[in-house]
């Protein structure tokens, strides 16, 4: 029995190293050489995060170890003094060199939900150190400097699959693991917890946020504009046109207002985290078609004097909003930092709405042109009788 177990003591070990954790990461060193005082198994995509806190000097020694989600690719750990979750992420960031090969970190300033560019972050970094083991886990280490009065702090984690020839990381992937990699780092007890059992609820509304509002001031408001201005033209659509125009209209402006209102509440949940151009044009668009849509009770009959002047302020505001959605949705998929599939694909749709636009001007403007000249035929022919 006993040279049984000495025979299966090897494999255990290399299991347990093979399924990495605090046990395979037991040697792991603090920069002044000691074993880290506290490790903590992540609880999402495998990682492990050791740390000492010397509150005398205000220093956070940490060693965070996970596996790129593929060969090539790059693993990030941070802390979001601003609230949970990526936006406000202050992060330590380990990538291989496409020429050499060798790991290196960089540190990022995450104000949005898209990585931006490599720069200095609210804790001074030191030692900043990365290495990729046998077990084929990254291994980042470094000193961040948090202050003497921390205690529990907000961790986020991340692994991606690829980094560009230039060294920019690929997008994370959007699984529940990716988007639940967050938890809270209890200075003082030295443990780790989960800080959002859920997942991804914030994710979700984001996601909810940004259809919602794709969909009515980026897709059903410029239909209703379509049918307004170019199925007028055919006498037969009459009043066909109209009330396609009011049912886009309203049923844009309906999911709009609920766009609206999931941004505001975002807005409200992230402490410390402003989009103030995003926030300005979303304001604006929801303040013009509020405006547009009361002004509808006030609007001349066809052969009132002042039906001119309300037709060009109703025209005016109505393109407004749409200019403005359309460019407000290309800023939330950029903070959002959402897949290239999903930009493509909205994209395209605005490109076929755009498309059908430019041919229904061309035919309605011909349309018209064939009628007053046959109109001015009419006149002639009448005025020889």
């Amino acid at each position: 029995m006993a040279m049984l177990v000495l025979a299966l003591l090897p494999l255990l070990a290399a299991s347990a190293s093979a399924a990495g954790g605090c046990a395979a990461d037991a040697s792991l060193s603090s920069p002044n050489g000691n074993a880290y005082a506290a490790c903590s198994d992540l609880p999402r995509l495998g990682a492990t995060v050791h740390w000492t806190y010397d509150r005398a000097a205000g220093s956070l020694s940490v060693a965070f170890v996970a596996a790129p989600a593929a060969p090539g690719g790059w693993v990030a750990w941070g802390l979001n003094p601003y609230g949970e979750g990526m936006a406000g992420a202050q992060a330590l960031l380990a990538a291989p060199s496409s020429s050499s090969g060798a790991w290196a970190v960089r540190t990022y300033n995450i104000s949005g939900y898209a990585l931006g560019a490599p720069g200095p972050i609210a804790f001074p970094a030191t030692g900043l150190a990365a290495e990729m083991g046998a077990d084929g886990r990254v291994r980042v280490s470094g000193t961040l400097s948090v202050g003497q009065g921390a205690s529990v702090l907000n961790q986020v984690w991340q692994v991606g699959s690829a980094v560009s020839g230039d060294g920019v990381p690929a997008p994370h992937a959007m699984g529940g693991d990716n988007l639940a990699a967050k938890a809270k780092l209890d200075l003082v007890r030295q443990t780790s917890t989960s800080s959002d059992s859920g997942g991804s609820g914030l994710a979700r509304e984001r996601n909810i946020h940004g259809v919602l509002n794709a969909v009515s001031w980026g897709l059903l408001l410029p239909m209703g504009a379509i049918f307004a201005r170019y199925l007028k033209t055919f006498r037969s659509a009459d009043p066909a046109w109209f009330y396609l125009h009011v049912t886009c209209q309203i049923i844009g402006y309906a999911v709009g207002v609920a766009g609206w209102a999931t941004g505001i509440n975002l807005g409200n949940a992230s402490n410390g985290v402003t989009y103030g151009l995003h926030r300005s044009i979303g304001i604006a668009v929801f303040a013009l078609a509020t405006l547009q849509a009361f002004a509808l009770f006030l609007r001349p009959r066809k052969d009132h004097k002042c039906r001119v002047y309300w037709n060009v302020y109703h025209h005016s505001v109505g393109y407004a909003v749409i200019i403005l959605g359309i460019l407000n949705i290309f800023k939330g998929m950029a903070i959002l930092g959402v897949e290239q599939r999903w930009r493509t694909a909205y994209v395209a749709a605005v490109w076929v709405l755009g498309a059908v636009a430019v041919t229904l001007e061309a035919v309605t403007w011909s349309v018209v042109i064939r009628r007053r000249e046959a109109e001015q035929h009419g006149k002639t022919f009448h005025g020889a009788a």
